[in-house]
C-alpha cells in the first residue's frame, strides 16, 4: 500500500526552521508494554538548552464506520485515565511493522465485527503535541457487513448507531468529548454537506 499523502512534517520542517530544536541528547526514563517516555536534552533556536519529557507511541488509526442508512456504528468503553465511560469510533494502535490501513481493517473487525467493502483515507491528526509522539490516521469506512467481533482479553466494548445529528448534538452538549472523534465527525459533516468532496478509496 502507498503512503497516504498530505504528511507535509518535513515541508514545514524545512520552511519553518528557525523555530526547530535540535535534540542533544535522548535518556529512556520509562518502558511499559504500551508506550515509552524518553527525556530528552534539546537546543533551542537561541543557542540555549532546556529539556522535553515526551511519550513515544507507536502511532493509532481510527475508522469511521457508515452504514448504508447514513448511521454511523460508535463505541462505548471505560477510559480508566479520565474515569469515564466515553463515546468513540473504533481506534487502536499499529502492531509493530503494521500499516495504517491493515490496522484499521483489523480494529473494525476485531472491536465491532464489521468488515467494509471500501476505505477511504482522510487525514493525519496528532492529538497530543505538546508531549507525545502519538498521530492517529482516520479512515472512512463503506460498505459495511456484519459479523462477530473479537475482543482482546480485558477488553469490554459496547457498539451502537447514532445519526450524524445525533453525534454532532452530543458533541455540542459535551457528552461526547472524545478529540479524534470529534474531528473525524468534522470530517464526514463536511463530506455529507458536499462542501468537501470525496476522496478516492485507499484499497477495498
Amino acid at each position: 500500500m502507498a503512503e497516504p499523502t498530505g504528511h507535509p512534517e518535513q515541508h514545514h520542517l524545512e520552511r519553518h526552521a528557525a523555530l526547530n530544536e535540535t535534540r542533544v541528547s535522548s535518556k529512556q526514563v520509562y518502558k511499559g508494554p504500551f508506550m515509552t517516555v524518553n527525556l530528552d536534552v534539546v537546543r533551542l533556536p537561541d543557542g540555549k538548552e532546556a529539556t522535553r519529557e515526551y511519550v513515544v507511541h507507536a502511532g493509532a488509526v481510527m475508522v469511521i464506520p457508515l452504514l448504508d442508512d447514513g448511521r454511523v456504528l460508535l463505541e462505548r468503553q471505560y477510559r480508566y485515565a479520565t474515569g469515564k465511560v466515553m463515546i468513540e469510533y473504533p481506534a487502536g494502535k499499529l502492531d509493530p511493522n503494521e500499516d495504517e490501513l491493515t490496522c484499521a481493517k483489523r480494529e473494525l473487525e476485531e472491536e465491532t465485527g464489521y468488515t467494509a467493502r471500501e476505505y477511504i483515507y482522510l487525514t493525519r491528526i496528532h492529538p497530543i503535541i505538546s508531549y507525545s509522539t502519538e498521530f492517529i490516521d482516520i479512515y472512512l469506512a463503506r460498505g459495511l457487513t456484519a459479523g462477530e467481533p473479537r475482543l482482546d482479553e480485558g477488553e469490554f466494548i459496547e457498539t451502537f448507531t447514532a445519526t450524524v445529528p445525533e453525534v454532532s448534538e452530543w458533541i455540542r452538549n459535551g457528552e461526547l468529548s472524545d478529540v479524534k472523534t470529534i474531528i473525524g465527525t468534522f470530517w464526514l459533516e463536511k463530506f455529507l454537506s458536499g462542501e468537501w468532496s470525496v476522496p478516492a478509496p485507499v484499497e477495498g
